[in-house]
């Protein structure tokens, strides 16, 4: 058994659809989620009971059922009882027919002692939930974190879910990339289990996670491989002001297959025109200033890609992708080459006609790259946008684009 698709962390059912069942369930269904995880345990005792001791989790999981979402409960563990923590773990678990459990354990499982306790907890667990998926979640670099005893709760859990956080940054897909590649390390970990990555849709300390930030996390899911990602929090990304993180996710199509690569596509060098002289009466041309010179580019990617846009030469701009790329901007996500084809030929056809591109800005290495670009025509408004690229194998796997010109949608 394993988990597919995307899933919502919701902290308190009351701050969420103000506490509707329904209302949960069908954002969840109109937002493509295959699972939502709810609050059910901290440490020894329930959560999730209004002030009447009235269970509000339990309609919750049952609209969701209804809807054919699945419902995972999550449960923040100290190990300081750790045979009451897996009680109440096994009771609620049982109680409200759920499809898998998560277990929140961080600062705490990092003293003195608590890897007999992290033992002793998941062998109550697993004894009381022998056929219900488990997750751990806990911190995206364990080499920070090495006092955690990681071995003592991945042996026995299905599935890894580390919290990938990228607070005060905005650089998921590197994070998340570093955050696999540790968990992949037996000697760091004791036990290698699926990742299904938790992604931040939230604000702190002044810094809040951005709607490219959403979408670049998602595209870096899919291309490492995984079945599923999560966010956190429902709760912070459908509140006021900030439901542009809960609509970045919503827009990510979990479903589309990737296609195999049959082979590299080769990059066509573009067509120079020949220059077709006037015929008399010679015009003389009012002089015109010349443009300022293009920066060295410090990606070849991105030299190729400036020429391909100034010759608008489709063909050399397709093959810079992989055919199964994603193109996202911040009304619409598309994926494979033809559909990236077709918004370029909109682009360069009918929005931003002609003109000349530069790249004004450019930041990044390896496989990660943002940069910002201006459009210049005479007799039109200069436009500018800003970029973010993920490649594989040196081609794109990913793209956001933050452009609009106001009327069009691009």
């Amino acid at each position: 058994m394993t988990l597919a698709g995307k899933g919502f962390f919701i902290w308190r059912v009351a701050n969420c659809e103000g506490g509707n069942p329904e209302a949960i369930a069908a954002k969840a269904v109109a937002a493509g989620l295959s699972h939502v995880l709810l609050k059910i345990a901290d440490t020894r005792y329930p959560f999730g009971f209004d002030r009447q001791n009235r269970d509000i989790v339990a309609p919750v999981v049952a609209a969701l059922h209804n809807r054919g979402v699945q419902a995972w409960g999550w449960h923040y563990v100290k190990g300081d009882d750790p045979t009451g923590e897996a009680r109440v773990a096994v009771d609620r678990s049982r109680a409200l027919n759920l499809d898998g459990y998560c277990i929140d354990a961080e600062g705490e499982y990092k003293t003195a002692g608590k890897e007999a306790a992290a033992r002793a907890y998941m062998s109550d667990l697993r004894a009381g939930l022998p056929n219900m998926l488990i997750a751990l979640s806990s911190y995206r670099y364990p080499s920070y974190h090495r006092e955690l005893p990681w071995a003592a709760f991945l042996e026995k859990c299905d599935l890894n879910m580390p919290q990938v956080y990228w607070e005060q940054s905005h650089n998921p897909d590197r994070q998340l990339e570093r955050s696999a590649r540790e968990f992949a390390n037996v000697r760091l970990v004791g036990y290698e289990r699926p990742v299904v990555p938790t992604g931040a849709a939230y604000g702190s300390g002044g810094w809040v996670a951005t709607a490219e930030d959403q979408a670049v996390f998602y595209m870096k899911a899919r291309e490492l491989g995984m079945t599923a990602a999560n966010s956190y929090s429902w709760d912070w990304a459908t509140s006021a002001g900030n439901q542009h993180l809960w609509n970045a996710v919503a827009r990510f199509d979990w479903q589309v297959a990737a296609q195999p690569i049959a082979q590299p596509i080769p990059i066509p060098q573009p067509v120079i025109q020949p220059v077709v002289q006037p015929v008399a009466p010679v015009v003389l041309p009012q002089p015109v200033a010349q443009p300022a010179p293009q920066p060295a580019l410090p990606s070849v990617l991105l030299q190729q890609w400036l020429a391909a846009a100034n010759s608008a030469n489709l063909d050399a701009l397709v093959a810079l992708y992989q055919p199964n790329a994603g193109h996202v901007s911040a009304k619409r996500m598309i994926f494979g080459a033809p559909a990236i084809r077709q918004w370029y030929q909109q682009l360069l056809g009918e929005l931003l006609p002609g003109g000349r591109f530069t790249v004004v800005d450019a930041r990044g290495k390896d496989n990660s790259w943002a940069f910002e670009w201006r459009w210049e025509k005479a007799g039109s408004t200069a436009q500018t946008g800003k970029d973010t690229l993920g490649l594989r194998d040196g081609r794109i796997q990913y793209h956001y684009t933050n452009f609009s010109k106001p009327g069009a949608a691009p």
